[in-house]
């Protein structure tokens, strides 16, 4: 079979027809190769350091000793904050370094309802439940409430977990951020099932613009909907208090699925659900990612202090927006375009693919190491590459960006490129 690996995606090799799956690993293996022999492969680098504003790469080939990294989600450095270390280090200590048993059998212990109550807490909220990622929340908790005479409503742009979990009830996928077209199938599908519900993201990851969530509220409840909400990328960044979109919007009540990772903000891992008190004990043994999986190490009690922290140090909050800020009006006046970002996601416009790939192979050049997004992530003209800004980047650092970016504009023409082709649609 012949694939044409210079214009190729990943999604072309989840299903060859007439192939079988060793012979699909064998076509991905060669694509892989391909992109490798024009140096544009820039997957999983191996870091040589932590989760830090600047890490070493074993790059072969490349003389740069280390990279302005843009690719962590660790919004607020909390990462390698010295009291999330610590609390993470004493709960080893006192509980050991695993769970070894899923919640309902054994592997439910005091620091998991502390993050439970904390974090439901922290939404204004009666109840939480914990998963061991961000995916699975969304997964499991949309696969555990909704069946095939369900309808799920989704925004183009929610995360794939949320597509996931959809998979056993009924979809259907209005535009970006679209209200009108929202509006019309929530019309469209009054009375025909069970449950209907819209599911969005706070801030999406790609676009990395905010959900206009008033208007979706107001929508979903005059129709008779449920709202779903996944703001893995708002929660510490927006809102007063860095509570997020629903902070933005005060409607803490009117969500009914609260969902979000521990991942990005609060620099740890896994996800959680907030919902009221009925739903989140029926998906505390109906959810079967929960029940069939062990539960958050030990380490996780963590988290305990990252939520602490969202208050105890706003200052963090505030440095992040200071160089969210300055990094775009640099870029901004390199006539770069970074869409409608108004998160700590910061992306510059490529609209094409194999642009996008040399300019992510020069930043690294330059020494910068951000991801390139394109097909399927994104649609092939929407190619873009994506930067996530955090607190501990220093003003040194993000003029260290600007500059890689001037050069690669200089050597590829990205500012007048992707401006004539949104000039002609």
């Amino acid at each position: 079979m012949k694939i044409n690996f210079d214009k190729a995606s990943f999604k072309d090799f989840e299903d060859i027809p007439g192939l079988d799956f060793r012979e699909w690993a064998h076509l991905f293996q060669q694509y892989v190769v391909n992109w490798e022999s024009r140096g544009h492969w820039n997957y999983r680098q191996e870091s040589l350091d932590g989760c830090k504003p600047v890490v070493r790469l074993d790059l072969p080939g490349n003389t740069n000793k280390d990279f302005v990294a843009l690719v962590f989600n660790d919004y607020l450095g909390f990462t390698q904050h010295p009291a999330v270390k610590a609390a993470a280090i004493a709960a080893i200590e006192e509980f050991g370094v695993g769970a070894a048993a899923s919640p309902a059998i054994g592997g439910h212990f005091s620091y998991h309802r502390q993050i439970e109550e904390k974090i439901a807490k922290f939404f204004n909220r009666g109840s939480a439940i914990l998963y061991t990622t961000g995916y699975t929340a969304n997964t499991a908790t949309i696969q555990a409430l909704m069946k095939k005479e369900d309808l799920a409503i989704l925004d183009m742009n929610v995360h794939a977990s949320m597509y996931e979990g959809c998979q056993l009830c009924k979809v259907k996928v209005f535009p970006h951020n679209n209200m009108e077209k929202l509006e019309r199938i929530l019309q469209e599908t009054q009375g025909q099932y069970r449950t209907r519900m819209v599911i969005i993201d706070g801030i999406y990851s790609q676009p990395a613009d905010i959900a206009p969530l008033d208007q979706v509220v107001k929508l979903a409840k005059r129709y008779g909907a449920y709202v779903a909400m996944d703001d893995a990328h708002g929660v510490g960044v927006v809102g007063k208090t860095g509570r997020g979109v629903i902070e933005l919007y005060d409607l803490y009540k009117e969500v009914d699925i609260i969902t979000g990772t521990f991942s990005k903000t609060f620099g740890h891992l896994g996800g959680y659900v907030v919902a009221d008190s009925e739903v989140i004990n029926f998906l505390k043994f109906q959810a079967r990612q929960h029940i069939f999986s062990v539960t958050a190490t030990p380490a996780s009690a963590c988290i305990l202090k990252s939520i602490d922290l969202i208050d105890e140090e706003p200052f963090w909050r505030d440095k992040l927006w200071e160089n969210i800020n300055y990094l775009k009006s640099g870029l901004h006046t390199l006539g770069l375009d970074t869409a409608q970002s108004a998160s700590a996601i910061v992306p510059v416009m490529t609209g094409d693919p194999a642009l996008n790939a040399e300019a992510c192979k020069l930043l690294l050049e330059a020494g910068v190491y951000a991801n390139q997004i394109g097909y399927p992530a994104v649609p092939r003209k929407n190619a873009r590459i994506r930067m996530s800004i955090m607190a501990t980047h220093t003003r040194e650092h993000m003029d260290r960006v600007l500059n890689a970016w001037e050069w690669v504009d200089l050597k590829l023409q990205i500012s007048n490129t992707y401006g004539h082709q949104k000039e002609n649609g």
